[in-house]
């Protein structure tokens, strides 16, 4: 059977792993697993990118050892961050984390300099201080020496693809990301950059998803044992490669019924529409227009997601409390409901020193009491972020003016059983879980669709990714959870929207 590698880069760990069809039934393994930690260089956060290539490497390596048959391999990534090329290839920029401190501040000076309401038209993006935008605009705030020096602009998948072909390109989902792209066109914003001193020489022109790029090059096949292998191109955002592998029956409706969560670090929690939804409704809510496979539009809200619940437990371990997240559960369950309420949103959680002083002092803030014992900590974190999810699911159901029945978990969230329940029983909607490893069976299905499978040299890509999520029905189990207990959620639910003042 045709084997395919997705390497799967999430925003605290990576993986290399394989997939291929048995019956009908898309198989998985993983090949190598290896984590991605931020480094601090004097005072800025970058990422370790160099570190990742070497790890990527070594999983190619382990891959082409173990299978016969391998035809491809593709690279997802998390958003907004991105690299910079000079004349001759060399990097140009330090690789910066979205958390770097140097946003700080920049959505407003942005906003004061062109005007809120052109740079939604022109993007039709929820406003976050970690998008690309802000990135460069900063750098052209503080006449940073990269901007004139490099080239060429490549997103974070995109400097890998580059490593694995010698060829440069920019895939349209991840692209989107950037609030630099018009949602319409998917062509860049040429003149809101050059309003912003964003230099345009930078960026070309967007790469689709299943675009096979070419073969891996030489210095890749010897370090690796690859050969013949072709590197197509996946959505390299890991939330369009995630909605993807969404077990629905449905792709890109016009009036949609369900939703979904790509729940892990992150959770982005939208809709999967044909056309994108620019308008002041959007606007005013803060929701965001990214573009998904086929042409579709992702409409959505990033979250906070699990990373307040993961950042307590390094703050547990600088205590010497050594917890997993099995224990973190249990006394979840066994502590009082809504003994503590936090929004994950709130700024004081973005990046802080430490994540339970910084809930202690959220506490005091919203004249709360502050935990007595860890589990208070652990519960609160999952409740918050339920509770979250309930105002995100009122404000997508008045966007797309219609209720949405089902709310699909993929992701590495689905696996938390607890989070799963709450969701179901803060939305009183039914939760169906599942498939976990969603954003790589999202990148190996579309690796398919750019080789030849699921059809789509008979069809659309549409078509194709239909067939692939019938493909996904079949393969991988999921668990529904069905609402339960209401009436405690309503009132936690009001206390909620009070300390937020009802913001999304």
């Amino acid at each position: 059977m045709p084997v395919h590698l997705a390497v799967d880069l999430g925003a605290s760990s990576g993986r290399v792993i394989a997939g291929w069809l048995d019956d009908g039934k898309l198989t998985l393994e993983e090949v190598h697993r290896f984590a991605n930690d931020p480094v601090r260089v004097q005072d800025s956060l970058q990422w370790n990118l160099l570190g990742l290539w070497a790890e990527i490497l070594e999983g190619l390596r382990l891959a082409a050892s173990r299978y016969e048959g391998i035809v491809s391999v593709g690279v997802d990534t998390w958003g907004v961050d991105y690299v910079l090329l000079d004349e001759n290839g060399q990097v140009a920029s330090p690789f910066r984390h979205y958390r770097d401190s140097r946003t700080d501040g920049m959505v407003e000076r942005a906003c004061q300099k062109v005007g809120r309401q052109t740079i939604f038209d022109a993007s039709g993006l929820q406003f976050m201080p970690i998008n690309t935008l802000y990135q460069l605009f900063s750098a052209a705030e503080f006449d940073e020496r990269s901007l004139d020096i490099a080239d060429s602009f490549l997103m974070i998948g995109d400097f890998f693809h580059w490593l694995l072909t010698g060829k440069q390109s920019i895939e349209a989902t991840n692209a989107s990301t950037t609030q630099l792209l018009h949602p319409r066109t998917r062509e860049w914003n040429l003149e809101l950059m050059e309003r912003l001193r964003i230099p345009t020489r930078l960026f070309r022109e967007v790469t689709t998803p299943a675009t096979v790029l070419g073969p891996v090059q030489t210095s890749v096949a010897e370090q690796t044992g690859l050969k013949d292998v072709s590197v197509v191109v996946p959505a390299t955002h890991d939330t369009a490669s995630a909605i993807l592998s969404v077990p629905a029956e449905a792709f890109a409706p016009q009036t949609p019924d369900w939703c979904y969560i790509s729940s892990g670090t992150w959770s982005l929690m939208g809709c999967e529409i044909a056309q994108p939804m620019v308008n002041d409704l959007c606007a005013e809510l803060n929701f965001t227009n990214e573009g998904g496979v086929a042409g579709s539009t992702r409409l959505l809200k990033n979250i906070g997601g699990l990373w307040v619940f993961q950042q307590i437990r390094k703050s547990m371990e600088r205590r010497g409390k050594t917890v997993d997240w099995a224990q973190m559960v249990r006394e979840a369950i066994a502590s009082e409901p809504f003994g503590l309420i936090i929004d994950p949103d709130d700024e004081s959680f973005v990046a802080p020193k430490d994540m339970v002083d910084a809930i202690n002092a959220y506490a005091v803030r919203t004249a709360q009491p502050t935990p007595q014992n860890d589990g208070v900590y652990y519960r609160a974190a999952l409740e918050g972020l339920a509770l979250r999810y309930r105002v995100c699911l009122g404000m997508l159901e008045r966007l797309v003016d219609s209720k949405l029945e089902t709310i699909h978990v993929v992701g590495g969230g689905a696996m938390n059983e607890l989070l799963c329940q709450m969701t179901a029983d803060a939305c009183q909607r039914n939760v169906v879980a599942g498939p976990v490893e969603a954003t790589a069976i999202g990148n190996i299905a579309m690796q398919m669709i750019g080789t030849g499978g699921f059809g789509e040299q008979h069809g659309s890509q549409a078509e194709a990714i239909l067939l692939a999520r019938q493909c996904v029905r079949a393969s991988f189990d999921v668990k529904t959870y069905a609402p339960v207990g209401s009436r405690e959620w309503d009132s936690a639910a009001e206390k909620f929207i009070a300390f937020t003042g009802g913001a999304g």
